[in-house]
């Protein structure tokens, strides 16, 4: 008895709706043979078209593959057909080994090309100071590598008020050069006025002191890396860390809490493009600043 659907009724009956009810069940032949094999990376975002679960390849492996949604929950799923990427069906698959000579560079997580393993840096007589522990962090897992590599040491510094006392302390001058990194500097701030003077200073040419435009370094890094649509508006009066959690559900009760949902969100921050231009910029501005007096090759 011939199918009384016929060839033609099952794709009208689903047509280009592939998460339709029993789309694996009668049908499902005909959606799998347009489904194109899609290679496993991590960070590959599909969704499993069975369930709705979507989320980010974490890994994979004796034929599971981990997804893991904006909201940190994972789940596996069998390596195959059945997965939607950009509303297309797809079917993961291994990645092909690609031979050693076409691989393209190794990059760190600045976007630099790797440096050959080897032995440390001499470290350089220029630093930077970064304002900020968080602030210190984050430069550290970016640009950590290629600081080690220039022999750059990034150092701690507490606040700003003290700035022109810790520049007359460091002493700068030519192959001595210091760069500084301060927090949320904008027009007409008490930061930018503190560098204002430093820039009549007898040191000026051999400091440069910059900063980024955010209230806090958690909104350096792109909602979309943190799995939020955008930075919550945090009323005036309020400290923002505080107001960031509340408005997020995230616990704030002390600065434990504060510390632990730092570090979720620095745990999201794997290479520069999770973070916004304007930091990404002045942090590359003081490396080539500093290093200017020692080409790499020295």
């Amino acid at each position: 008895m011939s199918d009384p659907r016929g060839r033609q009724g099952s794709i009208d009956r689903y047509g280009s709706d592939v998460l339709a009810a029993g789309w694996q069940r009668d049908g499902s032949h005909a959606l799998r043979k347009q489904s194109v094999d899609e290679p496993l990376a991590v960070g590959l975002v599909v969704e499993d078209a069975t369930s709705g679960f979507c989320g980010a390849v974490v890994r994979w492996e004796n034929g599971v593959v981990l997804l893991e949604d904006r909201h940190g929950k994972r789940r596996g799923f069998g390596i195959g057909p059945g997965f939607l990427l950009d509303g297309r069906p797809v079917r993961l698959v291994h990645p092909h080994r690609v031979p050693d000579r076409l691989k393209p560079p190794a990059r760190d997580a600045s976007g630099s090309v790797a440096a050959p393993t080897g032995r440390a840096r001499t470290a350089l007589p220029s630093r930077i100071y970064v304002e900020g522990r968080h602030d210190a962090e984050l430069v550290e897992k970016i640009w950590g590598n290629d600081l080690r590599h220039v022999g750059v040491v990034v150092e701690y510094l507490g606040g700003v008020d003290d700035l022109p006392a810790v520049v007359e302390e460091f002493a700068p001058e030519r192959g001595r050069r210091l760069g500084v990194l301060v927090d949320h500097l904008v027009p007409g701030s008490k930061e930018s006025r503190i560098v204002d003077r430093l820039a009549g200073s007898r040191w000026s040419e051999f400091v440069l002191v910059t900063g980024h435009p955010f209230i806090d370094i958690w909104e350096a890094v792109r909602p979309a890396a943190v799995g939020i649509p955008a930075w919550p508006q945090v009323p005036k009066g309020t400290d923002w860390k505080h107001g960031v959690c509340a408005a997020l559900g995230w616990p704030h009760a002390d600065q434990a809490d504060i510390a632990r949902a730092w570090q979720h969100v620095l745990g999201r921050v794997n290479r520069w493009t999770d973070l916004e231009r304007p930091l990404l910029t002045q942090v590359e501005t003081l490396i080539d600043f500093v290093t200017q007096d020692h080409p790499v090759g020295d």
